[in-house]
Formats: C-alpha cells, sequence, structure tokens
C-alpha cells in the first residue's frame, strides 16, 4: 500500500485555507463567514495529522491537537451563532454591511 506523499497533503491543506481567506474577505453574510473560519480551522488540522504521521508515526501530538481544535472550534460557532440569532432578531439582518449602520 502506497502512501499520499506529504506535498500532495499540504498542497490540499493550502488550497482549503486560501478558500476559507477568499470566503472570509469576499462574503458579507456572518454564517457565510462563519464556515470561511471552520474551514480554516480544518485546514490547519489536515496540517497537523500530516505532520504527525509523517514526523512522528508513533505519537499521537497531532491528533490530540486536532480534537482540541474541533472542540474550539465547536465552542465558538456556538457562541457565533447565539450572537448571529440575536442580531438578527435585533436587526432582521446578518449582513455585515448593513451592521455598520446599525446604530444601538
Amino acid at each position: 500500500m502506497s502512501s499520499i506523499p506529504l506535498t500532495h497533503i499540504l498542497f490540499v491543506s493550502t488550497a482549503l485555507f486560501f478558500i476559507g481567506v477568499y470566503g472570509l474577505f469576499t462574503r458579507r453574510n456572518l454564517i457565510t463567514m462563519l464556515m470561511a473560519i471552520e474551514l480554516m480551522l480544518n485546514s490547519v488540522n489536515i496540517n497537523f495529522v500530516a505532520f504527525n504521521k509523517y514526523l512522528y508515526p508513533h505519537t499521537l501530538n497531532g491528533v490530540f491537537f486536532s480534537l482540541f481544535i474541533i472542540t474550539v472550534a465547536a465552542a465558538e460557532a456556538a457562541v457565533a451563532i447565539a450572537i448571529i440569532i440575536n442580531l438578527y432578531r435585533n436587526h432582521r439582518s446578518i449582513d455585515v454591511e448593513d451592521a455598520q449602520e446599525m446604530k444601538y
């Protein structure tokens, strides 16, 4: 069984990260911006697991870091969605451009 070269994995991870950066900077909807941040965090998880597999194959440090990032991302998503729901209830919009015009 042949394994996938590290450069291929890093290329996919880099592509995912920059797709997330593009989505974060070009979208105006808060939910799509949240999904872009999650995409960037998942590309970091791929890096952790790939480097763990190729550099330290007998340890699980990269996997543990990935589990920690997934846990933090889940908490971040829960808080962000609660904030987005509160913004929508108060202002009837989750558009970032509209948020600049909102007065509290």
